[in-house]
């Protein structure tokens, strides 16, 4: 048995692409690149950018159901998830996306049982729609849509998996981050252990090398095992 709490962001993480994204480019007025620019150049936060940028998308349910389901995960997903619960870990899958997005593309990759944390899309007439925020925080200070930070209990280590910038606040308060492309350019820069990783498959040989001792005790990796991390 192990005592992680795995914290696993949806989008370009699971997901190849970012949905929101693909969501926006094909359903959007194109005014949303600008918040875009607005949200990367740090002058909003996502939440702000989010609400802005849903605003904007115009399609009827049947055209968003559809999208959905073109969407693919990581193949080996579904395999990590079998994994991780056999060795008595919990995981969830915690998003600034949309949850029943998420929860149907997982759902037709046979990934159903998972506890979702993420923003929810509600109609607003036929072909318009607005976004809700049922786990941001005020003193989030990523002023994120969803507060990651949220999600992680003080009575587990605390692993996070994720690609990108809504990881980055809780990848500095967690005991390990295993990350891909802009997420660990971050933990690279700020000194976070970390991991870097392309495919789910690759992380049950790199869990199996992470310390099982509770959080509690000790900082974290004996002197072997970062530097086996570092080159990883």
């Amino acid at each position: 048995m192990i005592d992680w709490h795995i914290v696993c962001d949806f989008d370009g993480t699971i997901t190849r692409t970012d949905v929101i994204d693909s969501i926006l480019q094909r359903f959007a007025d194109p005014r949303w690149e600008a918040i875009e620019d607005e949200w990367l150049a740090g002058d909003i936060g996502s939440r702000e950018c989010l609400r802005r940028q849903l605003s904007l998308v115009k399609a009827p349910p049947a055209e968003l159901l559809g999208f959905f389901d073109s969407i693919d995960i990581d193949p080996d997903f579904p395999d990590f998830v079998a994994h991780v619960i056999g060795l008595g870990a919990s995981l969830e899958v915690v998003s600034d996306g949309i949850e029943q997005g998420i929860a149907r593309i997982l759902a037709r990759h046979y990934v159903s049982l998972l506890p979702i944390l993420a923003n929810r899309l509600r109609q607003v007439d036929h072909h318009s729609w607005r976004i809700d925020f049922p786990h941001s925080s005020d003193a989030c200070r990523a002023a994120s849509g969803n507060c990651k930070c949220k999600s992680t209990p003080s009575a587990k280590r605390v692993l996070v998996i994720g690609d990108g910038q809504s990881d980055m606040c809780v990848a500095a308060t967690a005991d390990f981050v295993f990350a891909k492309d802009r997420l660990a350019e971050h933990c690279e820069r700020n000194g976070i252990a970390y991991a870097r990783f392309d495919s789910f498959a690759e992380l049950p040989a790199l869990l199996a090398l992470l310390p099982n001792a509770s959080a509690a005790n000790a900082t974290s990796f004996n002197v072997e095992t970062q530097e086996l991390f570092h080159h990883v």
